[in-house]
């Protein structure tokens, strides 16, 4: 079995081809969309969301079966058609054109799986069972989103804009580092449960920040 790193990846604008048009792609379709990422499908046919989302001008069509050299330019490509054979040609050309690509049938033929996952806001978990269950990989990670809120939203946007806030209010990197651990250690998420979180203005911010490099 092939030993994964977990990744996470900027699609903004890139060119992903995807080979076939059904439920799967539907799927596939609607993470990258959310993405960023220049959507190509290949495929004769498109379940009723795709065929509404091409009409509209999200994603490009070629409406047509697969064919050796479909796969130029593509930053990364899925082989989702419902023929195994099919799949396994795309994956042949994928790895020798050096393109990243996902076998939906077989996860490691292909040189990248992907996760089961959930969002709250720029908060990623991803859980894997690196191909070897699937459906186990769901089930946990629908556990664990029981336990997070949408209060982690909040959390993470606060964090990232006061990390922000610091770097430039801040220019020595050891002080930086300081406020940062400093900031971690606040308990953000009891705070905004409790409607008692104080640091939501820039000015606030500043205060604590005053605080903190005088003690």
């Amino acid at each position: 079995m092939a030993h994964y790193i977990p990744i996470m990846l900027d699609l903004q604008g890139r060119k992903c081809i995807l080979v076939g048009g059904g439920l799967v792609a539907e799927r596939k379709v609607a993470t990258l969309q959310l993405a960023g990422a220049e959507i190509l499908i290949v495929s004769p046919r498109l379940t009723s969301k795709l065929q509404q989302a091409w009409e509209q001008g999200q994603i490009a069509w070629n409406e047509r079966c697969y064919e050796q050299g479909d796969l130029q330019g593509a930053f990364m490509v899925f082989a989702v058609t419902d023929q195994p054979f099919v799949n396994d040609q795309i994956v042949a050309e994928a790895h020798k054109l050096g393109i990243m690509v996902n076998h939906s049938g077989e996860g490691a033929q292909g040189s990248f799986i992907t996760p089961s996952s959930f969002r709250r806001g720029e908060l990623i978990v991803a859980v894997s069972t690196s191909g070897a269950a699937p459906e186990a990989a769901k089930r946990v990670s629908a556990e664990i989103e029981e336990q997070f809120g949408d209060e982690y939203e909040e959390y993470i946007r606060f964090l990232s804009w006061a990390r922000l806030v610091i770097k430039k209010r801040v220019q020595d990197i050891s002080r930086r580092k300081l406020l940062f651990k400093k900031l971690a250690a606040i308990d953000v998420l009891k705070e905004i449960r409790t409607g008692e979180f104080s640091l939501s203005s820039e000015d606030e911010l500043l205060s604590w920040i005053n605080v903190q490099q005088e003690e």
